[in-house]
């Protein structure tokens, strides 16, 4: 439990943050904030009952209400759900959002056509079983579930090291998180250095397909991306459409991927 105390602690801390980072005042403008990737791999979404799972302050779930899924976003952080009921106040779409882990979601909440998660979610993870389990129960027979998400590749370079990169951290699991208590800025706000510790888990690209894949669900798609949507490293630039990229590296890193897995009808 301290890892995910400690955990909240962070995401209490920066909810507030983001709120400033990120393109609330688009959103706020109803513009749907979903990119092209992933309107291209999961929609249509109109007219689906979606989950999103580790939603934070909501933009990414309140941006696929706009483009007319029926939403509701989990979240452990108390202060993102506030921000998240307050974002769909004043757009005035009706969201819903629980806090909750989403390894330990409440009963109750019936099944989705669409489970959805993205950006920056799977290392908050401590069982990557219990995690692919809770979206298989989540969704109705024949439903999607759909991912994009940091490459776990990525995840082995050390990130502030100037104007260079170095493989720190092992791509494969262990059983003990790592543990990160440095003075560096927020990925969303460089402007800003977080006060709260955080613990992260690794999780392969293998222990995500195979979780899923022992859940009962059909891997449908996998893609491989050598783009972004952080600052993930040193020297990395942004595209006119809002990209991460590393000159020089096209096609040589992989730096994202996303998946789109389906549930069996039952038959």
């Amino acid at each position: 439990m301290q890892a995910e105390d400690t955990n909240r602690a962070h995401w209490d801390e920066i909810a507030p943050v983001h709120l400033k980072a990120y393109r609330v005042e688009e959103l706020l403008g109803g513009v749907s904030l979903i990119d092209e990737v992933q309107k291209g791999e999961l929609y249509p979404v109109a007219g689906k009952r979606l989950l999103h799972l580790q939603c934070h302050i909501g933009t990414d779930t309140l941006s696929l209400a706009l483009d007319g899924a029926r939403v509701t976003g989990v979240d452990f952080s108390p202060e993102s759900i506030r921000i998240a009921w307050e974002l769909a106040q004043k757009m005035d779409i009706p969201a819903e959002f629980i806090e909750a882990n989403v390894l330990e979601l409440p009963e109750g909440m019936g099944e989705f056509d669409i489970v959805y998660t993205s950006q920056g979610v799977l290392c908050w993870i401590s069982d990557i079983q219990r995690w692919a389990q809770a979206v298989a129960r989540h969704l109705k027979p024949g439903g999607i579930f759909y991912i994009f998400e940091t490459h776990p590749a990525l995840m082995m370079f050390e990130d502030n090291q100037g104007d260079r990169f170095q493989i720190k951290y092992p791509y494969f699991h262990r059983a003990e998180p790592m543990h990160f208590e440095d003075e560096y800025p927020d990925y969303a706000d460089s402007t800003y250095i977080p006060k709260t510790a955080t613990y992260e888990w690794q999780w392969s690209l293998a222990d995500i397909v195979n979780a899923l894949i022992g859940s009962g669900l059909t891997i449908e798609l996998l893609n491989e991306h050598d783009k972004c949507f952080f600052k993930a490293l040193p020297g990395m630039t942004k595209t006119a459409d809002g990209w991460w990229i590393l000159e020089g590296f096209e096609g040589m890193i992989p730096m994202a991927f996303s998946l789109r897995a389906r549930k069996g009808n039952g038959k």
